[in-house]
């Protein structure tokens, strides 16, 4: 089975429902009028039950889409829809409508191919070529939280959108690599994400005495290094993990010693272990402080896990690209210590996600969350093609968790 012509098929469909997203994005749970347009799209696809709205899939915005036939394994396929606060600067006839928001990962052309691979598979449902069921998520919320500390992920997983699936896989536009290269990983392939806020508390006062206050800014001077040493340092070199402060702030003064400095930060890591180990060396780091005559507190905000790929699902996109697109250029490299929400996905079932080269030829750089964001538009056939194929294989048999 070859889905790449029937991709190529709908080639022109796919540029336009790109392009129609691109023109119209939306924030983080506020997609509605990008809930909309999926719906009506599904909508139009004979088969499909479409769900969406609080009650069905935990939030307002956001849509899931399945079709089946008889009895068999079920995969999910997920698409993020939401942009980011940021003003494009491209000046091409799809650009931004929305001034200060865009599409600027990509969400647009996850969007537009999982609904193209929706369109091909559920002809094939229909003509009982496939048994079994796939379901198609349209994710809210990817890219922000609420005031929860939530994204959209831990929503549909909770709502229970996943109980039945047996798999799940998701692409990610790579616009760095050129189209024809997709990056797979085995194993821990993006970082967790953390975020910190912290205090330290002394004693101010006038800045012509400071033997008589508890400086917080001198206790700072030793705990920043102590901070950036950790990663690399106390926790291993070998380990994929970030530490960074990103933010320092107190009351401004030219002749006042602040009675407190606070700062913020994230905290990154490739694995669950390494993730406990930065959050208690932090602690003990801030610990500095009372050794100074000072005190601190600390808060951590949990964020999203790190991103396991499945073995066997990785090695079934491998599959699939060799077999689809011989010439195609594989690497097999981690994604790097961004986050991706697809992460809780992943704990719930056994899942994977893949990196889709999409850099236009012959362009200066146009990469992820920067305002001249754009991709090669190829990359939404070999989307769609890769992502069929290997939900095809899945019902079957020819794929398997069997390693």
């Amino acid at each position: 089975m070859n889905i790449h012509p029937e991709a190529q098929a709908i080639h022109d469909e796919l540029i336009n429902i790109r392009r129609n997203l691109h023109r119209q994005p939306e924030l983080s749970f506020k997609e509605y009028r990008t809930t909309e347009f999926i719906k009506r799209y599904l909508q139009s696809i004979e088969g499909l039950t479409v769900h969406s709205g609080k009650e069905a899939i935990g939030l307002e915005t956001g849509v899931v889409g399945s079709i089946s036939n008889g009895s068999g394994p079920t995969i999910a396929i997920r698409a993020d829809i939401d942009a980011l606060p940021i003003l494009e600067e491209n000046q091409h006839e799809y650009r931004s409508q929305n001034d200060g928001v865009m599409h600027a990962c990509g969400h647009d052309a996850h969007t537009t191919i999982a609904l193209g691979t929706a369109k091909i598979l559920a002809q094939k449902v229909r003509k009982k070529e496939l048994t079994g069921k796939v379901k198609f998520i349209f994710q809210p919320a990817e890219e922000d939280t609420d005031e929860k500390g939530w994204t959209g992920a831990p929503y549909l997983v909770r709502a229970g959108i996943l109980d039945d699936a047996d798999a799940a896989i998701a692409l990610h536009m790579d616009p760095v690599q050129p189209a024809g290269t997709v990056t797979i990983n085995k194993g821990y392939s993006m970082a967790s994400v953390d975020t910190f806020r912290a205090s330290i508390y002394g004693s101010g006062g006038h800045a012509a005495y400071p033997q008589q206050t508890s400086d917080p800014i001198r206790m700072l001077g030793s705990i920043l290094p102590a901070i950036q040493s950790i990663s690399g340092r106390t926790v291993s070199p070998l380990e994929h993990s970030v530490l960074s402060v990103t933010h320092i702030g107190t009351t401004p003064s030219y002749n006042v010693i602040p009675n407190e400095v606070h700062l913020q930060g994230t905290i990154r890591s490739y694995h669950p272990d390494i993730r406990k180990q930065l959050k208690a060396e932090l602690e003990q780091t801030l610990k500095i402080s009372q050794s100074m005559g000072g005190s601190y507190q600390l808060d951590i905000t949990h964020g999203e896990p790190v991103l396991y790929n499945h073995p066997a699902i990785t090695d079934w996109f491998e599959t699939t690209v060799c077999d689809l697109f011989p010439s195609f250029t594989i690497k097999h490299e981690p994604f790097g210590m961004a986050g991706e929400d697809f992460s809780h996905i992943a704990e719930t079932v056994p899942s994977a996600m893949l990196f889709l080269g999409a850099k236009i030829d012959d362009q200066p750089n146009r990469g992820l969350h920067m305002p001249e964001f754009d991709i090669n538009e190829k990359a939404l056939i070999y989307g769609v093609s890769i992502l069929a194929e290997t939900a095809c294989r899945f019902l079957k048999g020819s794929y398997s968790f069997i390693q």
